[in-house]
């Protein structure tokens, strides 16, 4: 079990849903487990629950990344141009 997973408020859980529904094409920024800055560009294509803590299962080309929601700090919508948080 994860134990340093901070849930994120629901609204948010829901607009990243939304994301997923749509299949969104976005750009991602987050900051991984070291506490390094990284950023992927991809499909937003499902969301998944793995010990404890909640993901983004984001489409680049031929992987799935799978990015720990906690982690994200902020989502470009490549087609509409909105940023999450918003």
């Amino acid at each position: 079990m994860t134990t340093d997973y901070r849930p994120i408020a629901c609204g948010a859980y829901d607009e990243i849903e939304i994301l997923a529904m749509h299949r969104a094409r976005v750009e991602l920024f987050y900051r991984d487990a070291q506490g390094q800055e990284g950023r992927h560009a991809g499909r937003v294509v499902d969301t998944a629950v793995h010990d404890g803590a909640e993901f983004l299962v984001l489409q680049d080309g031929a992987r799935k990344l799978e990015i720990r929601l906690d982690r994200i700090a902020h989502i470009v919508d490549q087609d509409s141009g909105k940023t999450w948080p918003g």
